[in-house]
């Protein structure tokens, strides 16, 4: 029995561990957005389309999808980034109905223009580990993340 409830303690301490990680970085994430005259969810819209543009855009479906976040919002949000000259979208040339999004050269300018300070901050949170324990830490957060959304879709069609 006490073999169950040390690993029961480990993984109720690893799920506390991560609610603070994604506290600090939420509010790390607003103080970038702070900085830039926008809100917390515009900054994170901003990034993830710095990290899916591939150089043609990218589809606020796919900006949705990597936020987990409703496609509406994205549309609406990037309405405003645009109006704040952050963004760009343009109808795709293979389809239509859909919108292909670019950061400006503004956004990217004040993107770089924070680079020393990001760069600053990642070597405080991630000081005390090397590039092997970063990518194997990365490895095990994205096992265990795929196997949190099996978990959540198992719970929400009532097999767990």
């Amino acid at each position: 029995m006490a073999e169950k409830e040390q690993a029961n303690r480990a993984v109720t301490d690893f799920i506390w561990n991560i609610m603070e990680i994604h506290s600090q970085l939420e509010a790390i994430h607003k103080s970038w957005a702070e900085m830039l005259g926008m809100t917390e969810p515009q900054w994170l819209i901003l990034m993830a389309i710095d990290e899916l543009d591939q150089g043609r855009g990218v589809s606020g479906i796919a900006v949705a999808n990597k936020l987990r976040i409703h496609p509406a919002f994205v549309t609406n949000q990037t309405k405003k980034l645009e109006n704040m000259e952050f963004l760009t979208r343009v109808t795709s040339p293979d389809d239509a109905r859909f919108l292909q999004i670019s950061l400006t050269q503004k956004a990217r300018t004040e993107i770089t223009k924070l680079s020393d300070k990001r760069q600053a901050l990642y070597s405080t949170m991630f000081g005390g580990l090397d590039d092997e324990s970063l990518h194997y830490l990365n490895r095990r957060l994205a096992s265990i993340a795929k196997n949190s959304r099996l978990a959540s879709q198992k719970l929400n069609i009532g097999v767990l």
